[in-house]
């Protein structure tokens, strides 16, 4: 049997005990994302962020508190997530290299790193950023010849140190008051790499108690990973074509390989969508929120977020506008910002932009077909075989068409 200490003496009584087999849950902040994960009492925070939250960029080197490859900030103070349980973190503020900052906007530390090439294989850098962050935010008065010394909790094995000690050095002189806090610390969904899960771990929805899923829709606050916009002309009136987006039960069955799975009040809506890109198939259970209806407009706006069991997640902000075309018909218009994380975030961000955009133009093909019939035909494989190829098919183009421009720019030279 395990007691299960409070992580600050004096602040709580110790837990009842547990079996070493049984689980716990707790409720802790990772990167400003309120989780709870069930944990078993002797799972070490390392396993947890990585695991059962998908915070991948912290790296487990040794496990025994000796390499600092682990660092995180617990309550804004540098610790090493695998000598510290999980259990102990109850309540607690973590930041990850995750929340430090994004490529798009990054912190001091990580565009000094970059600047002065202070790394190579990269193990050691998320424990390198964060406990260079916790000394110069706690000890913004060190001096250069004490950085060795200071920095020596983190090892590192391929860089000698020279461009990581010119990188905090830099910063030090930059931000002699203190380094700026995380960037990237926010409301977003967190999602494990197996089933074991958070709170938005991405088991199916009938397998989860209605209390534990997302009642609201939270959108990163950072830029999204792909930006789409789509316009299609279609053949049916705009009256028949709002009347589609106006039916969000319809509207989902467009959406290809998405089905509504219960309608919940305030406009708000749980489905599950399933996207084949390849060998890699994602089945998504999530939330979508009406934000914007104006049936005078013909538009419709609103925001979705799913997760899948495999450690992807997925939020996006949608419009969709109809307006008259030529010949009687509608050109219809979708816009959506897109985020990604986990495993399906690695696509990269024009494939994600390329499959986003087939997906609504098939969408908008749907919603021409439901205009004229109020039905929708379930796409076969062989849509999603021409989805795979053309947008294989295009991203080769794209490369191709690069390779062949900076070809002509060399020999003009």
């Amino acid at each position: 049997m395990t007691t299960v200490e409070p992580r600050r003496t004096g602040t709580a009584e110790p837990r009842d005990r547990v079996a070493a087999d049984e689980t716990v849950g707790i409720t802790m902040t990772v990167n400003g994302t309120e989780t709870t994960v069930t944990v078993p009492p002797r799972a070490h925070l390392g396993d947890v962020l990585r695991e059962q939250l998908g915070l991948t960029g912290t790296h487990l080197g040794c496990e025994h508190g000796v390499c600092g490859m682990c660092t995180v900030l617990v309550d804004g103070e540098a610790a090493r997530a695998c000598l510290l349980f999980a259990v102990q973190c109850e309540g607690a503020e973590i930041v990850t290299v995750e929340g430090l900052g994004t490529p798009e906007d990054q912190h001091p530390l990580q565009q000094a790193f970059s600047a002065h090439h202070a790394l190579q294989c990269g193990f050691c850098t998320p424990g390198m950023l964060m406990s260079s962050y916790d000394l110069l935010s706690n000890t913004p008065e060190v001096e250069s010849e004490e950085l060795p010394e200071q920095m020596s909790g983190v090892l590192c094995r391929c860089t000698g140190y020279r461009g990581i000690l010119a990188a905090v050095d830099d910063v030090r002189q930059s931000h002699p008051d203190g380094v700026p806090g995380p960037r990237a610390c926010g409301a977003r969904t967190l999602v494990g790499r197996g089933t074991g899960g958070g709170s938005g771990a991405g088991a199916p929805a009938e397998d989860v108690p209605a209390a534990a899923l997302a009642q609201e829709v939270r959108l990163p606050s950072g830029p999204p990973s792909a930006v789409v916009d789509v316009t299609s002309a279609l053949r049916q009136p705009v009256e028949r074509v709002w009347a589609v987006l106006d039916d969000f039960d319809l509207l989902a069955r467009c959406l290809p390989g998405a089905r509504l799975t219960e309608v919940l009040d305030g406009d708000r809506y749980r489905g599950r969508a399933v996207v084949a890109l390849g060998p890699v198939k994602l089945s998504f259970d999530g939330l979508a929120q009406v934000v914007e209806r104006d049936p005078a407009a013909h538009r419709l706006r609103f925001h979705a977020q799913g997760a899948d069991a495999g450690g992807s997640a997925t939020q996006a902000d949608v419009v969709l506008a109809a307006e008259a075309g030529p010949d009687g018909g509608t050109i219809l218009t979708a816009h959506a910002d897109v985020h990604l994380t986990g495993r399906v975030a690695q696509f990269g961000r024009a494939l994600a932009g390329d499959v986003s955009r087939r997906l609504f133009e098939q969408f908008a093909t749907s919603v021409d077909e439901a205009a004229e019939t109020g039905s929708v035909t379930e796409p076969g494989r062989g849509a999603q075989l021409r989805l795979v190829l053309g947008t294989v098919r295009d991203t080769v183009g794209a490369l191709v068409r690069r390779g062949l421009t900076r070809v002509r720019t060399l020999r003009r030279r």
